[in-house]
């Protein structure tokens, strides 16, 4: 089973186990959780968790490897978990021949050239999903007005930010509540909190309201 609290606590700065793509690290992870975590009890796993399952289909065609996620995994599930990742193997490369001859070794060539056939042939999907970000002023002082516009002039490649609203949030403090698309490979939501964060005149905090892959 996988270790959920210490899940939650990786998960609160990051959007995937490894790096800023999803990859076999998640899978691993993902498969190691019986049932869809609590979003009141944990709800960065559960952000996670429901984003992860968006990509069932493609978990063989997913890079890296597992080694990541084993950290994350009570010492008796990694050997299950190793089992799980091994049969999303599309491929038996190497086989399992005791004997090491001609015949053998043809077989093994005819795999390798099968797989590197079909592999060539896969297109890549581009990820997307569709962000929503809360972010939260000093006070009702705050010129919202101008947050909005410095949250907006933020411009990266593969990001395009949509709309936008301001919601109350109590004793007359307003939030910004704003949606973006976005690339996954290419824009990272914790370095575009990171950015927001920058305006510091106004930004006291962001959280991620909302994660959807298109």
């Amino acid at each position: 089973m996988a270790n959920i609290s210490k899940l939650e606590q990786h998960l609160a700065s990051r959007s995937y186990v490894e790096g800023y793509t999803p990859s076999q690290a998640d899978v691993l992870v993902f498969k190691a959780i019986s049932s869809a975590p609590s979003a009141e009890s944990s709800p960065h796993v559960a952000r996670w968790y429901t984003h992860i399952n968006s990509y069932t289909s493609e978990f063989a065609s997913l890079s890296g490897s597992g080694s990541a996620g084993e950290a994350f995994l009570g010492a008796s599930s990694v050997p299950a978990a190793k089992a799980a990742e091994d049969d999303d193997n599309e491929v038996d490369l190497f086989g399992s021949d005791e004997e090491d001859d001609a015949e053998a070794e043809r077989i093994k060539a005819e795999r390798v050239a099968e797989y590197t056939k079909k592999k060539a042939g896969k297109p890549k999907v581009v990820a997307k999903s569709v962000v929503i970000l809360d972010v939260k002023p000093w006070d009702d002082e705050t010129d919202m007005e101008a947050l909005e516009k410095a949250v907006r002039s933020i411009e990266q490649d593969g990001l395009v930010w949509g709309t936008s609203k301001f919601i109350a949030i109590g004793y007359g403090i307003k939030k910004l509540q704003a949606n973006q698309s976005r690339q996954d490979e290419k824009v990272s939501t914790v370095e575009l909190q990171e950015k927001i964060a920058e305006f510091e005149d106004f930004v006291q905090s962001t959280d991620v309201a909302a994660m959807q892959k298109l």
